[in-house]
């Protein structure tokens, strides 16, 4: 069942990716644009995952961890930056 179910989330995942995409490049405002960007680290994670389950390694859960962080601290740099106009005061 797993080798049915797993590829169907890498498409799903695949197709939320596009759609994210999408509103990344046609966002009507840059906060738009930053939880787009925020929503591609979230579904990059879940792609890694996914790809980890259906190759049957578990090496991967590092970068998939790396990638939150990094998701998380560019998010609210960019954030900030939005509100204030500067990263670091």
């Amino acid at each position: 069942m797993l080798a049915v179910v797993v590829p169907v989330a890498v498409g799903l995942v695949v197709a939320a990716i596009a759609l994210t995409l999408w509103r990344l490049l046609r966002g009507p405002g840059v906060m738009d644009r930053v939880l787009a960007l925020d929503t591609l680290a979230i579904n990059a994670i879940a792609l890694v995952i996914l790809f980890d389950i259906l190759f049957g390694n578990a090496i991967s859960f590092e970068a998939a961890l790396l990638i939150a962080m990094m998701g998380f601290v560019g998010t609210a740099a960019l954030c900030k930056f939005r509100l204030s106009g500067d990263v670091i005061e």
